[in-house]
């Protein structure tokens, strides 16, 4: 025994050193194991928190849930008209959700004028009484109640409505008013929370969560100047004009539309952004209608095939399929047949997104343009003018853009900016 106990301790070592090169150097040994190709995506990241948000959103609701209103429009149809009489906020596919109509008082009377009633909501903005809500809520109304959260009420004003973009502003004559606070829409991200605050069906102010799903929607088909936060937020019939607020109460957009083919929310609903609600309510109320810049032009959006014609290496860009005599593009030297491809130094994506970058220019401003003419890129500085009302058919007729024929057969109805 004595004659091997020399051997223990190299034995020992030697197995503690086989076992930390294997341990830490397993290439040693030869493996017929698959090469794990998956091996980065099973390394989960872990996200930046960048926020937390609140286990109850109970204090942002009592913040801004005073300031949203239900609005009642009661509305005279002579009999004639009582039969054709239809929500004009009903559209196919995508509607304005708010506005379920009733008729009552003589119904069943020949010759008795009828009444058609119609809820929505809407929101205190100022402390004079400034209420933002939707044009389709109270078109044709012959008359508007609006009814606070403390139980109040109170006959409301017009002061003006903007169907471009489906806003309108109503006044009502009330002391202490409470007003919503308003947060800017530039920031908001797809996944923030949302809270919507309106009237469904008339059943009384509710709230309902969700969040952003989507940002500048802008092919939804419901009015000229779009640039939709989607939602997937319960928005239904009455919640129109209502307030889409964030997770502290601030004033995010004003609900309007949703996409549904049972009328009943599917989770797909759109607000109007509170940075566009408030520059066309500031118009309405300093000028009684929406000042909007104006190019003068129709256009028709390129397309991939125009695009190989034009042996373009993008396909982007607007080409102007007709002008308006003497119109802004007209005396800034833009011609049919040019292709625009930036305004003010940003690359032309879409034919809506640009008119309504141009519609926010104001009139008396230079815009520079950077346009395709015969394989030359050329600058064009345009002086934009106000956005005229437009004609009745016998001055349209009078004054039809210069046109030009191009590769592809134009648009029956061309996007005029």
């Amino acid at each position: 025994m004595r004659k091997l106990s020399f051997l223990i301790w190299p034995t020992i070592s030697g197995v503690l050193a086989a076992t930390f090169l294997l341990m830490y150097v397993p290439g040693l040994l030869p493996s017929n194991q698959v090469t794990d190709l998956f091996a980065d995506a099973k390394r989960p990241v872990t996200p930046t928190i960048t926020s937390v948000g609140p286990a109850s959103y109970a204090g942002a609701v009592d913040i801004a849930s005073p300031s949203v209103v239900n609005i009642y429009t009661r509305t005279v149809v002579p009999p004639k008209e009582s039969a054709t009489v239809t929500d004009p906020s009903v559209k196919p596919e995508t509607v304005p959700e708010a506005t379920p109509r009733k008729k009552y008082e003589g119904d069943n009377l020949q010759g008795r004028d009828k009444v058609h009633t119609s809820l929505g909501s809407g929101v205190i903005l100022t402390h004079d009484g400034y209420i933002a809500t939707n044009n389709h809520v109270i078109a044709n109304a012959d008359e508007i109640t609006v009814a606070l959260k403390d139980g109040r009420e109170a006959l409301a004003q017009v002061i003006g409505r903007d169907p471009d973009t489906d806003l309108a502003v109503l006044k009502i004559d009330l002391p202490e008013l409470p007003i919503i606070t308003i947060s800017t829409s530039n920031n908001l991200r797809v996944g923030d929370v949302t809270l919507a605050i309106g009237n469904p069906f008339g059943v009384g102010q509710t709230v309902t969560m969700g969040i952003i799903s989507a940002t500048g929607r802008n092919q939804v088909g419901l009015n000229t100047y779009e640039n939709f936060i989607q939602t997937d937020a319960a928005i239904n019939p009455g919640n129109s004009g209502g307030a889409l607020i964030d997770p502290y109460g601030n004033l995010i957009g004003i609900n309007t539309a949703i996409f549904s083919r049972s009328g009943g929310s599917l989770g797909i609903g759109f607000a109007i952004p509170s940075n566009q609600a408030i520059v066309v309510m500031k118009d309405l109320i300093e000028h009684g209608r929406v000042i909007r810049g104006w190019l003068g032009i129709e256009a028709q959006e390129m397309t991939a095939q125009l695009a190989e014609s034009f042996a373009l290496k993008e396909n982007r860009g607007l080409i102007i399929a007709g002008i308006y005599r003497d119109g802004p593009a007209h005396l800034g030297g833009l011609q049919p047949g040019d292709i625009m491809l930036e305004i003010e130094g940003e690359k032309i994506i879409d034919g809506r997104t640009s008119m309504r970058q141009i519609a926010q220019v104001r009139p008396g401003s230079q815009i520079q343009i950077k346009a395709l003419r015969d394989g030359e890129m050329q600058d064009f500085s345009v002086e934009i003018i106000e956005r005229p009302t437009p004609p009745t058919p016998d001055a349209a007729a009078a004054q039809i853009p210069e046109t030009v024929p191009a590769p592809q057969k134009l648009p029956e109805q061309p996007a005029t900016e």
